[in-house]
């Protein structure tokens, strides 16, 4: 009788397990496209992801690279200081973005250009996304805002 029990308990023990391990891997498939990386531009420099590699690309609209061409086309470049990213992007850009500014595109590189699907822009004199902030303080380019304090260590 105790053998029964011990085999039915290892029978289900073992049938949790690959349900487990089961929806494990059906969840990491059905994300695997809606993860996006972030790459600061000399990071997408040294070492260009695939074309077919979706990820998120941020820094300053480096001044005097923004072209508006016909239509919605807008071409410009973004910087982290060290190096420079040309991006297009065809749509109708937020209205705080402008030259000097901190963006986050998301697309894909091809040929050498970020080809953006979606454009960000700050949304207030101060703020800037964290990637752009950690980017730009690795290459030694980030400058606080005018009357901004520098944030206390942690610790």
């Amino acid at each position: 009788m105790k053998s029964l029990k011990k085999k039915r308990r290892i029978q289900v023990i073992a049938v949790a397990a690959v349900a487990l391990a089961l929806s494990t891997a059906m969840i990491g498939y059905a994300m695997r496209d809606g993860i996006n990386y972030f790459r600061a531009p000399t990071q997408v420099m040294d070492e260009p992801p695939a074309p077919s590699e979706t990820f998120r690309i941020g820094g300053l609209v480096e001044e005097g690279t923004l072209i508006r061409g016909e239509g919605t086309t807008v071409r410009f470049s973004v910087t982290d200081g060290g190096a420079s990213v040309p991006v297009t992007y065809t749509g109708v850009l937020p209205d705080l973005f402008e030259e000097g500014q901190g963006m986050v595109g998301t697309g894909r590189y091809v040929n050498g250009t970020f080809e953006a699907s979606e454009i960000l822009a700050k949304h207030d004199e101060t703020y800037m996304p964290k990637e752009v902030v950690d980017a730009l303080k690795e290459q030694g380019v980030f400058q606080h805002a005018p009357g901004e304090a520098p944030a206390a260590p942690n610790g």
